[in-house]
């Protein structure tokens, strides 16, 4: 495969699946780890809660447990070395989860843990973020430290340097350093230096952003970037220039781009614009050639996001280089050293990334041959581009890593994502798409459940998802979704109005007047599709979500309880001046009105405001350590529940989470999540009626079969 395009640095030989495995997840039997301290070892652990039980649960005889899906990954995120010789990568053992590196030179031997993630709730705690090799022998981790500062609580970043050899941790540049520390900006893996942002703190206070260049041997530094008042990020091209910088102002939205050339000129400022209209409006740099002005950047001024060419210097667009029918276009994906452009990546349906290189071309299709169409994702690789971490995963499965060698055409398993439910697929997840009662096409997720042998009429739980601006829902493997899925509902999880990925005009019509009316109205229209091709029954509705999808939740209860018989709202907002109020100091002036409307039209859709009348029964789930949802928000729908002379336990329930922030981080917190909107859906809307066809099969675990639920 040698030519002209192709260049001989990668030979790709016949794929081989063969039994060759690196870390089976039985195999993890004992854990000593370094804690965050570095100075005393994490008592031995077992491994008991790894059980293999892929067969029984395969088979359809037996129930996946509600626990299942709100446990910690088992191995997430593993990073190649660049001899592609050993593997870092983050493993869960017990509800905790470790650093750990594997040899790839020794399939089947133990992992070397080195470090633990502790508890991250309170001031004082510390934990681990990302990772990454530098040279082959360092691992660079990112710590986070939570702190009380001036009264409030917040989070400090840091980064220390393991030594694989010598097995010792360096602190690298944490003197005079501020809140972040911890952004690598370039890597120099034959150097074994790093290119490091970080705000600065001189005489008892925060400075600016500034960059320095670190060796992670010494954690020695010197400074190569100070502070610029004008810039609250910086970002460098892949041979370890500065060119340039980034800030936003939240009191008038303005984002400001300022670049250089060379290190011979200054920097100037190429671009300040704000976007009232919250659509992401405006350039946003994504690659720039090292050496040149010439890079590629996204924008969505067609209405769609798509990358462009661009003179970086002049903003001169050039071609379209990449576009997505229908849908925004993610980003840009680089090779090994950063200085060329590989790929372009988009999220449709499912995410994929279309490859301009036709090495990584050729292996994503061997690896589509195998596995199947838009089922294996490359990761990680080496310096040498000729072995990768791939994930692989049909929609339903939970997904596991390999390691694949181009040059042996070895493929071996690294491990699965879950130790329990391992790679076996579950409920069915696809997509579809249904009209609004506007007019408005919408897409949404299915989750279909796989031991219904009824297939219509069923009873459905809607899912929606947080923002609610930007993120969205993709036919992917969800916990949540598959969890109710597996208890028997239909999922489905409507990217209404607003969500990302569909083009500004789709985000626009969100923001003007969909805020608890038409964005409400696209979550009600799906029960209308559904129900006229008789897949669900339409008296058999619930609805849960978390933050924005706590709202909407809420806002269902409130407004329409007619159509749900019960809904779960978890971390939302529920009266949205007091949020507003909020927000002017959390997103500042011009964030604040993200919404797009006053306080009083805020109080019509605020269902904390109009707690009289008839609810549907509402779960309020909330955590006291939430900071972007204030538990004040919790508490205040709950109060005015009860004063409305709503009666706890019967038209109202409250879990509130002392330990919980916003984002559901631990086990326990999540469980408590899942566990408590699976058991308040089956009180108000049981999976299974005596009407119905079909019967439950029992958890795993519970003892019995599908014969056995039967005749019970």
């Amino acid at each position: 495969a040698n030519n002209d395009n192709n260049p001989p640095r990668t030979y790709i030989g016949k794929l081989n699946m063969n039994k060759l495995v690196y870390l089976a997840g039985a195999g993890l039997l004992a854990v000593a780890a370094t804690s965050l301290s570095y100075d005393s070892p994490a008592a031995a652990q077992s491994n008991r809660d790894i059980v293999v039980t892929g067969a029984t649960i395969a088979s359809g005889v037996a129930r996946v447990p509600t626990e299942w899906f709100a446990k910690r990954p088992f191995m997430q995120q593993p990073r190649l070395s660049p001899d592609g010789n050993k593997i870092v990568v983050r493993m869960s053992n017990q509800g905790r989860d470790y650093l750990a590196l594997i040899d790839l030179t020794r399939p089947g031997s133990r992992p070397d843990f080195f470090m633990a993630a502790n508890e991250y709730r309170d001031a004082g705690d510390r934990t681990m973020g990302a990772y990454r090799f530098v040279g082959n022998n360092t691992v660079v981790v990112t710590v986070a430290s939570r702190e009380v500062l001036g009264g409030s609580r917040v989070d400090l970043t840091r980064l220390v340097a393991y030594d694989l050899g010598t097995k010792r941790f360096t602190q690298l540049a944490w003197d005079g350093s501020g809140g972040g520390a911890s952004n690598i900006l370039d890597i120099d893996h034959a150097g074994e230096k790093i290119l490091l942002e970080r705000s600065g703190f001189q005489n008892g206070s925060f400075t600016g952003n500034e960059v320095v260049e670190v060796d992670v041997k010494t954690g020695r530094y010197t400074m190569v970037q100070r502070p610029n008042s004008q810039i609250g990020g910086w970002f460098a091209d892949a041979n370890g220039v500065v060119r340039g910088g980034t800030s936003y102002d939240p009191d008038n939205g303005r984002n400001r781009i300022m670049y250089r050339s060379n290190t011979s000129q200054n920097f100037r400022t190429i671009s300040n614009e704000s976007d009232p209209s919250f659509t992401d409006a405006g350039v946003r740099p994504q690659f720039i050639e090292p050496g040149t002005d010439m890079g590629i950047a996204a924008d969505n001024k067609s209405g769609f996001t798509k990358l462009y060419r661009i003179n970086m210097s002049t903003l001169e667009y050039g071609d379209v280089l990449f576009e997505a029918n229908g849908y925004d276009v993610d980003g840009v994906r680089t090779n090994f050293n950063g200085d060329k452009v590989t790929g372009y990546t988009v999220t449709e349906a499912r995410a994929r990334t279309h490859w301009i290189d036709p090495v990584y071309r050729e292996i994503q299709g061997l690896l589509d041959e195998t596995f199947g169409a838009g089922n294996a994702i490359i990761g990680s690789s080496n310096a040498a581009e000729n072995k990768f971490v791939v994930y692989v995963a049909k929609a339903n499965q939970r997904g596991s890593y390999y390691v694949y060698d181009t040059v042996s055409g070895n493929l071996g398993l690294l491990g699965h994502i879950s130790a329990q439910i391992t790679d076996v697929e579950l409920n069915d997840v696809s997509a579809f798409r249904y009209r609004a009662s506007d007019g408005l096409e919408i897409e949404a997720i299915m989750t279909m459940p796989r031991h219904r042998e009824q297939t219509r009429n069923l009873p459905l739980v809607i899912i929606t998802h947080g923002g609610p601006f930007g993120p969205r829902d993709e036919v992917a493997f969800d916990n949540w979704a598959q969890s109710i899925a597996e208890a028997g509902y239909v999922v489905v999880q409507p990217n209404y109005r607003g969500s990302g990925g569909y083009g500004a005009n789709f985000t626009k019509l969100g923001r003007d007047d969909g805020f608890g009316f038409r964005m409400q109205d696209d979550l009600d229209d799906v029960i209308t599709h559904l129900a006229a091709q008789g897949t669900i029954d339409p008296n058999r509705v619930c609805m849960m979500g978390w933050s924005y999808g706590g709202y909407a939740s809420a806002r269902a209860a409130q407004r329409n309880p007619e159509k749900y018989r019960c809904t779960v709202a978890g971390a939302g907002v529920y009266d949205l001046a007091m949020m507003r109020a909020f927000d002017a100091t959390y997103l500042g002036r011009f964030g604040k009105n993200y919404l797009s409307k006053g306080d009083a039209d805020l109080a019509s859709v605020s269902p904390a405001r109009n707690t009289a009348g008839r609810w549907a029964p509402i779960m309020v789930v909330h955590g006291v350590r939430d900071r972007r949802v204030p538990i004040e928000q919790g508490r205040t729908l709950v109060s005015r529940l009860r004063g409305a002379g709503k009666t706890e336990g019967r038209d109202y329930e409250y879990i509130e989470q002392p330990q919980n922030t916003h984002n559901l981080d631990y086990e326990d917190v999540t469980l408590e999540w899942l566990a408590g909107s699976e058991r308040w859906i089956q009180r108000w809307n049981p999976a299974y009626i005596e009407s119905d066809t079909d019967r439950p099969v029992p958890v795993f675990g519970q003892g019995g079969g599908r014969s056995a639920a039967r005749s019970q």
